[in-house]
């Protein structure tokens, strides 16, 4: 996971860290006087994410749109755009990274808030399937209305995240003129005047360890870091470990042939929508990046770390 350097546990004059979607929230600015403008900003658009796309709240936009299938629904703009990003990233990478795999997760034992979870059942997860595949959604983007074919349950975690932080580091650096990094659970994303010799993002298996000791530090200036993993939530059925990322072509958890991926890319969206595919595509995942030309450290099973694109090197680091 990738976090900013030195974060502390609390809000000091340039930063503010709260918890918010499940996971931990900082945003940074490098005009200490904005934060309170910032902080506003970004409560704001996490609280409008988790009302439109929370799966684990029923009275999410989401949530209620799965009551409706087979019928046009008209849905608000956060959630159409957050739709529309991920139906894209669908498109980009093939279906590696497919919204469509809401029941897959929920089958796989993850069906609530993952602090809320029963981290080991002896239960064995439902039988698997390959997921409905995101060509079925109809969504449309003019009257903002999409239908949902029967037993399409939507997913939008692989992408609302990364498009949360986005959203906020471009509306703070828009309202402030200030430089900003946002990270949400590891996933940064940075806007408007870096700072000198850039933000600088500790990364590792897990974002939170990593303040303290970072695998790897790397510097942005701009665009979007995240990670995605295999070891951070997982939880065990039938003595099965599992973890949150589906491959869609199964309808099971990926392969954990890569325990970790980093990518850069320009925004966070981008990022977050190839380090998940990566991990779908296991041993193919390098040569996929390369061809893209998108930055990324991939970090093996047994630790073994793979670096393309530019990547820097573990000795560089």
């Amino acid at each position: 996971m990738t976090t900013p350097v030195d974060t502390p546990v609390a809000g000091t004059a340039d930063r503010i860290i709260t918890k918010a979607l499940g996971t931990t929230a900082v945003l940074a600015v490098t005009d200490p006087e904005v934060l309170p403008t910032a902080g506003l900003i970004m409560r704001s658009e996490l609280a409008a994410i988790d009302a439109a796309c929370s799966r684990f709240r029923a009275d999410s936009e989401i949530s209620r749109l799965h009551e409706h299938p087979g019928v046009a629904v008209a849905i608000g703009p956060l959630l159409a755009e957050a739709l529309g990003v991920a139906l894209e990233a669908a498109e980009r990478t093939g279906g590696l990274v497919d919204p469509t795999v809401g029941a897959a997760v929920r089958g796989l034992g993850y069906d609530r808030d993952f602090a809320e979870l029963i981290l080991d059942e002896p239960a064995p997860p439902a039988p698997v399937v390959p997921v409905p595949g995101w060509w079925r959604v109809r969504l449309d983007t003019e009257n903002r209305t999409v239908v949902l074919p029967r037993g399409v349950h939507l997913d939008l975690g692989a992408t609302a995240k990364a498009l949360a932080a986005d959203r906020i580091a471009g509306s703070v650096a828009f309202a402030t003129g200030a430089g900003v990094l946002v990270s949400l659970g590891g996933d940064a994303s940075v806007a408007g005047p870096a700072p000198e010799g850039d933000w600088p993002i500790a990364v590792g298996d897990d974002h939170e360890r990593a303040l303290s000791t970072p695998d790897a530090v790397v510097t942005i200036g701009g665009g979007g870091l995240a990670s995605s993993g295999t070891t951070r939530r997982t939880w065990r059925r039938a003595g099965r470990t599992l973890h949150h990322i589906v491959d869609p072509r199964t309808g099971d958890a990926a392969h954990p042939h890569w325990r970790t991926v980093t990518v850069a890319a320009a925004n966070c969206v981008d990022a977050n929508t190839a380090s998940t595919a990566a991990i779908v595509l296991g041993p193919d995942a390098p040569g996929w990046l390369a061809d893209r030309d998108l930055p990324a450290r991939l970090v093996a099973a047994d630790g073994a770390v793979t670096t393309v694109a530019g990547f820097p090197a573990p000795t560089e680091r």
